[in-house]
């Protein structure tokens, strides 16, 4: 469908983007796969180009564009590469964003350069074994000492947590103070005690660096927390509806690679003398999802816009994120099956994608509590 959100600007960033993807990601991407890991080489060359951090100011590298469209086309071509071992989006749109808002001219003037850069690499560490969706079970604490907060506790499941040179850490800094006991911390590669564990081993997403995190100790100068002591809670329920979007926008891109790959291949598959294509059924079913994409799409296309605005509330947000992974893993399953045994071969990127997509309804909220969230906007 065309789409009317974007300028000329827009349209030579993507071009950026996309050569970028074509030429730095694609063609070595399987082996990322092999290898576990993507490695840190390029996210300076995707530093040089301009990719990283576009809103932060020009004098640390960023282009000083606070329009959540450039973040929103390098997560888009990164998804229809099939990129999911990059980890930009988590760096651009989960992590940075709490230190564009929050920090200090100090903490500026340490961090900023090397972000947009690629020089460091951001991540941010909210879930822990026992508190994934529910937030307020975390039990990582950070206690005040003298100039310093000490922090201890554990995290799990932290994309970009190999390469973090950066972390924005949740830890509870006041046990009575329900809610507002809670703060931001960002914790730097080589604090003593900082540690991380074993990169996880997961079904699909091979090439992301998701990590396990211990911290045992670690001396946090007070310099270090980010925003105000006991409004991390508050931070991370403002920071939400943009890293859910995001994660719509990477749904929306990659189940529309998906279908376009399906449209290709049913009608060169040949069974019972025709094309694939010309069974009713099959037309049936792609006529289906070409319309939930469209539908996804013009959500999704609205939601941008209302994040630039300042009117994307925390129920929209969800709204987009679950509908959208959802459908995204539907129109996967549907697409694997019209590719038949094909699909079920790991050659076959069809295959790949069945992995990779299965994660998107369960990180940054399960389905489950993106209802629960819309659910209690209807005060019942």
């Amino acid at each position: 469908m065309r789409r009317d959100i974007f300028t000329d600007e827009h349209d030579a960033f993507r071009e950026t983007a996309r050569t970028f993807a074509e030429r730095e990601i694609v063609p070595h991407h399987g082996q990322w796969e092999e290898d576990g890991l993507v490695p840190r080489e390029l996210w300076t060359a995707a530093g040089r180009q301009g990719l990283l951090c576009v809103d932060l100011p020009e004098k640390y590298g960023g282009a000083g564009l606070d329009d959540f469209r450039y973040h929103a086309i390098v997560a888009e071509e990164l998804a229809r590469s099939r990129a999911t071992g990059v980890g930009f989006v988590v760096h651009n749109d989960m992590a940075v964003p709490y230190l564009s808002r929050l920090a200090t001219e100090e903490q500026k003037d340490r961090w900023f350069s090397g972000l947009c850069a690629g020089e460091l690499i951001a991540a941010i560490a909210m879930s822990e074994p026992g508190a994934g969706s529910d937030l307020q079970g975390i039990a990582t604490t950070a206690v005040r000492d003298g100039e310093d907060y000490v922090l201890n506790g554990q995290k799990t499941f932290i994309t970009n947590g190999i390469h973090a040179d950066l972390v924005i850490v949740l830890a509870r800094t006041d046990p009575e103070a329900a809610h507002l006991g809670f703060s931001l911390f960002a914790v730097e590669r080589g604090m003593e005690g900082f540690e991380r564990g074993r990169k996880l081993d997961k079904i699909g997403m091979r090439a992301q660096d998701t990590a396990e995190l211990f911290f045992n100790d670690v001396r946090i100068p007070a310099a270090n927390l980010v925003g105000e002591e006991g409004k991390g809670f508050i931070y991370l329920m403002e920071g939400l509806p943009r890293e859910r979007l995001a994660i719509a926008v990477v749904g929306q891109a990659g189940a529309e690679a998906v279908f376009d790959e399906t449209v290709e291949y049913v009608r060169g598959r040949k069974a019972f003398g025709r094309n694939i294509g010309k069974f009713q059924h099959v037309r049936m079913t792609m006529a289906e999802m070409k319309t939930e994409l469209h539908i996804g799409r013009t959500f999704v296309d609205q939601c941008m816009l209302a994040l630039n605005a300042g009117e994307l509330d925390v129920t929209e947000a969800a709204m987009s994120k679950w509908w959208i992974t959802e459908m995204q893993k539907r129109v996967t399953d549907q697409c694997l099956q019209l590719h038949g045994g094909y699909g079920y071969m790991s050659e076959y990127p069809i295959a790949q994608a069945y992995l990779d997509t299965r994660a998107q309804t369960i990180y940054g909220g399960t389905t489950e509590i993106m209802k629960e969230i819309i659910g209690r906007s209807l005060d019942l």
